[in-house]
């Protein structure tokens, strides 16, 4: 890839990660956790799930928001539909001065305002290889925050494909992780 395409952050987590604790991070849950995850107030009794929270694609995602708008505070920053399927996030990074990119009613996105100037940030589900190379051409600076569990589906799609094999992917059509 070019100097223009991020998959790796930028190597200022430290500089934004007491942003991001403030922001997402709970002393009550992280006591809960850390007690088995099992609260007791009196004659309530609270279980909190094992898997609560952020999966590590999503906090990674939202790692690399945030340290891009570190990177380039006075760029224009557009994401290609919404990071993560968060309003509470995805309302932050508004916040932050990021403008989405909304797609139609059939899943098509409208890149014609970009420029080479732009940072455009890939979400955490990714975007169609079409999309891509779209972005790509335009020559703006990528930030891909596509999560390697999804990856990892479309290498096995592709690798399936090689093999002969049809993958069907079920979920609602047009819908970004679909």
């Amino acid at each position: 890839m070019t100097n223009n395409y991020f998959r790796k952050g930028f190597g200022l987590k430290s500089q934004v990660q007491p942003i991001i604790d403030a922001e997402y991070h709970s002393s009550l849950i992280q006591n809960i956790r850390d007690t088995g995850h099992k609260a007791v107030l009196g004659s309530l009794t609270v279980h909190l799930a094992q898997e609560f929270g952020f999966c590590y694609g999503v906090d990674r995602a939202i790692d690399y928001a945030y340290e891009a708008r570190h990177k380039f505070p006075d760029r224009r920053i557009r994401l290609v539909g919404e990071i993560i399927h968060n309003p509470h996030v995805n309302q932050r990074l508004r916040d932050m001065k990021m403008d989405f990119i909304q797609p139609t009613d059939t899943g098509i996105f409208d890149f014609s305002e970009l420029t080479r100037e732009d940072v455009v940030i890939l979400p955490a589900f990714g975007v169609t290889l079409h999309d891509l190379e779209t972005l790509r051409d335009i020559g703006c600076i990528l930030v891909d925050t596509t999560c390697g569990s999804v990856l990892l589906v479309w290498k096995r799609v592709e690798s399936y494909a090689r093999d002969g094999f049809t993958a069907l992917i079920h979920g609602k059509h047009y819908h970004e992780e679909s």
